[in-house]
């Protein structure tokens, strides 16, 4: 599909805008689930806990989305395509896994709301689980961020086939 270059700027602007947002929540959500595991005052752990559950529908997953979204976007309207390149496929690899694995997480960020709002000791509401999930989110979004910058060389039968455009 053909755009002129402000409909690809402003395409561009909105999807790093999202993938960016997406990056930076997950580091939040590091932030708060290593408070989480290693603080001292209990009202502060239960309440990283009853806030993840809200935080991860109102940040993680709409940006999530959004970056999905805006990337196969971005697939349309630039030369880069789809199916073209490898690491345009990886990229959409790496989002659509990720987005997969968070929208099943969010059942267990609800179990541990639960388990912070009830009368369990501290220690049975500490979970470690937020911290592995946000560091595998951090290292496959900063690989797919590589793959942005780096766009290594490499096509598809698709991309042998189809000249590119642009």
């Amino acid at each position: 599909m053909a755009a002129s270059a402000r409909v690809r700027k402003v395409a561009l602007v909105v999807h790093v805008g999202a993938s960016v947002g997406w990056l930076g929540a997950v580091f939040c959500f590091l932030a708060l689930a290593l408070v989480g595991v290693t603080g001292s005052d209990p009202g502060a752990v239960r309440g990283v806990y009853l806030v993840m559950e809200p935080l991860a529908w109102f940040t993680l997953v709409p940006l999530a989305f959004a970056s999905l979204v805006t990337g196969l976007v971005q697939s349309w309207v630039t030369p880069w395509g789809l199916l073209r390149h490898y690491w345009v496929l990886f990229k959409l690899g790496i989002t659509v896994v990720c987005t997969g694995v968070l929208l099943l997480y969010t059942r267990t960020f609800e179990t541990m709301a639960q388990a912070a709002a009830s009368d369990l000791p501290i220690e049975s509401v500490r979970n470690a689980s937020p911290v592995l999930h946000a560091l595998l989110a951090l290292l496959a979004l900063a690989a797919a961020t590589v793959l942005s910058v780096f766009k290594p060389k490499g096509v598809t039968r698709r991309g042998q086939r189809v000249p590119r455009q642009g």
